[in-house]
């Protein structure tokens, strides 16, 4: 399947899970990937397994200096961008009477700032038939106890995509969101143990946690020709977790 054969595509968080993930699906697909995010050793390893249509830029997406390097990279190799996948995200849990101002800074400048600026710095190399992927979370639709930040933060990128699809009105460039639930990446297994992996994934009604090239099949179909007429759209990979 070539869906995205000759595409250029930027993906921020690209380095494990998800993004990782999705650069593989793409690159699979014909694509031609650029990586981005702030371990430079993680992108060393990511663009070893990915190959020679794989390049990584060291960064942060809340950071516009940063960014501007990212982007004045894809045009000097390839001149133009057609998929950005923002995927870069960040959270942690502190509830309600212990929520400090680093700890929504933390977030917010990540998954909301960050996705703000991954986008619109983006767009001038972009033109008809590009596609916008934003990553949102269950938890902004769900509520979860000490998620109050995160939960808003991803609650937010849903809007701006809905807002986005009105502002890209006649450029020919859609915008949608993809939502996961519980996902097996090498974070989640680190931080929940075998114990909490089973617990999260007793959480959905397929009982089990997806693969991260679960995801990344998702983000290649919103990234390709066939998801053509959808823009402002989510679509949830989460086993039914905040559907049901």
């Amino acid at each position: 399947m070539n869906r995205l054969n000759g595409k250029t595509a930027v993906i921020t968080g690209g380095a494990t899970g998800i993004g990782l993930a999705a650069a593989k699906r793409f690159i699979e697909e014909g694509a031609f990937v650029f990586i981005f995010g702030r371990r430079q050793d993680a992108l060393d390893a990511a663009v070893a397994e990915l190959g020679p249509n794989a390049r990584a830029v060291q960064g942060s997406v809340a950071d516009l200096a940063d960014l501007d390097r990212l982007y004045a990279a894809v045009k000097a190799e390839r001149g133009s961008l057609d998929i950005v996948f923002a995927n870069a995200g960040a959270g942690s849990q502190l509830a309600l009477g212990k929520i400090t101002a680093e700890h929504i800074d933390d977030i917010f400048d990540t998954n909301v700032k960050g996705t703000i600026f991954t986008v619109q710095q983006a767009l001038p190399l972009m033109g008809r038939g590009g596609s916008i992927i934003l990553t949102g979370s269950s938890a902004g639709t769900t509520g979860a106890p000490a998620f109050g930040a995160y939960g808003a933060s991803k609650a937010a990128v849903r809007n701006l995509a809905r807002s986005w699809a009105e502002d890209l009105k006649g450029t020919g460039i859609r915008v949608n969101v993809l939502t996961p639930g519980s996902i097996a990446t090498e974070l989640a297994r680190e931080a929940l143990g075998e114990e909490g992996m089973k617990a999260f994934a007793a959480m959905n009604p397929l009982q089990r946690m997806a693969d991260p090239s679960e995801a990344g099949a998702v983000a290649a179909f919103l990234a390709s020709p066939d998801s053509s007429f959808m823009t402002g759209s989510e679509v949830a990979v989460d086993g039914g977790l905040a559907q049901v």
